[in-house]
């Protein structure tokens, strides 16, 4: 419960003592935000037996009808309604609402979090809703300004490229120290501003050089390919030719290993 309530309800969307960094000006905005959210949309619903006046009235979420003396949940900014216990829920996130506290914005209801983000954006980084002129924006979310940094060396990444890791920016120089993959052709690193190739969970710079037969060279971007122990030919023919090869010098090998020496 007290882990949905903190999900559901934000305490930093209601209360300046859990935004330390704010600004003047962003703290009085809060405030004037949470007041207006508490006078216009905050209720909490009432779990009570249906009454007879509204026996046979549909559920307003599923429209299943209620009959008298059901267990039933009214909310008492969306009028005479009715709602079935378990679809008294938000509807962004459909979760069921702890303690039936509920926010209302044109006939539904939202838990906390996501009724405040109706309104506001809220950063990735620190969870708290956004009340600058100016934000960073990148896949689908919203940072502060000052947040937008590398998750392992904090180094700010505003204006500067990057790569999302784990939901997470990152910078160039972390993401290929520590984080990229090894070509299996050379065994370099697979940059940030590389092209790279997939293949059975194994990994190749997209480049011709990297990306071609094990056996005669031939480029295979863009052709089909075969991959045999961690080596990619292009076509069965070459595979078995570079099976051949192989054990044609391991049979000479094992030959010139067996001949006498000169000494004896």
């Amino acid at each position: 419960r007290a882990r949905a309530l903190l999900q559901q309800l934000p305490p930093q969307d209601c209360d300046e003592r859990y935004c330390p960094d704010l600004a003047e000006e962003e703290r009085r905005q809060l405030r004037a935000f949470s007041a207006r959210r508490r006078q216009e949309a905050l209720g909490q619903g009432l779990a009570c037996p249906v009454p007879g006046p509204c026996h046979g009235c549909p559920c307003r979420k599923c429209g299943r009808r209620l009959n008298k003396g059901d267990p039933g949940i009214s909310a008492s900014r969306l009028g005479d309604q009715f709602w079935h216990p378990s679809c008294f829920s938000c509807h962004f996130c459909h979760q069921q609402l702890v303690d039936l506290i509920y926010f209302q914005q044109d006939g539904r209801i939202y838990c906390g979090r996501h009724h405040a983000e109706l309104f506001r954006p809220r950063c990735a980084s620190c969870d708290q809703l956004i009340f600058m002129e100016e934000c960073i924006e990148a896949e689908g979310q919203r940072w502060h300004l000052e947040h937008f940094c590398c998750l392992e060396c904090d180094e700010p990444l505003r204006g500067q490229r990057y790569v999302m890791r784990s939901g997470r920016p990152c910078c160039r120089g972390c993401f290929e120290s520590l984080f990229a993959e090894p070509c299996q052709a050379c065994g370099d690193p697979i940059g940030a501003d590389s092209e790279e190739v997939t293949h059975q969970g194994l990994h190749w710079h997209a480049r011709a050089s990297c990306l071609c037969c094990s056996l005669c060279r031939k480029a295979l971007r863009g052709q089909p390919l075969t991959c045999r122990r961690g080596r990619l030919f292009c076509s069965d023919t070459c595979s078995r030719g570079q099976d051949a090869s192989s054990t044609a010098s391991d049979s000479s090998d094992s030959a010139f290993a067996s001949a006498p020496s000169p000494d004896s």
